[in-house]
């Protein structure tokens, strides 16, 4: 009678200990999923980031606010996709997405504050939707496109 009291015991103790363990796991589950929308908004800004690096190398803070407003204002237009993500992986849209510099070239803490300020609104190219540099090669028909302004070697147009 004494062993079979002493099994029981051990049994709800055992129970109680797997029941703590169990909850514990979930809570920690919980919380780790409460942080995904950060990491979903820190991933768009470290992409944004690196695109900037890719489009705006060499350009002045200006331009490289300029390059990632394009990418916004893109997502608030309804031609274009409206992710930060869909934006910039459109195919043949990004020369640095097509030939892998966005992933060869770690964005510098310009490139990320640039990214920052065009996520936060500011938008030096009046809601424009393209850029290129006219000193490369480029397809015609992006010249039918009204410019806007001109930041450094890009133009920015609607």
């Amino acid at each position: 009678m004494f062993k079979t009291k002493k099994l029981i015991i051990s049994v709800i103790v055992l129970s109680v200990a797997v029941l703590i363990g169990f909850l514990s796991i979930n809570c920690k589950a919980q919380t780790k999923s409460e942080n995904y929308a950060v990491s979903s908004w820190e991933g768009d800004y470290t992409l944004l980031a690196r695109l900037v690096a890719g489009e705006a190398e060499g350009e002045p803070y200006l331009g490289q606010v300029g390059v990632a407003a394009v990418i916004i204002n893109r997502t608030k237009h309804p031609k274009f996709p409206t992710t930060i993500a869909d934006v910039i992986y459109q195919p043949g849209a990004f020369e640095s997405v097509s030939n892998g510099l966005i992933w060869s070239r770690y964005p510098s803490r310009n490139n990320f504050d640039a990214a920052r300020q065009a996520m936060s609104g500011w938008d030096p190219t009046y809601g424009s939707v393209f850029f290129w540099n006219p000193y490369k090669s480029v397809s015609p028909w992006i010249w039918s496109r009204s410019i806007v302004t001109r930041i450094g070697r890009h133009v920015f147009a609607k």
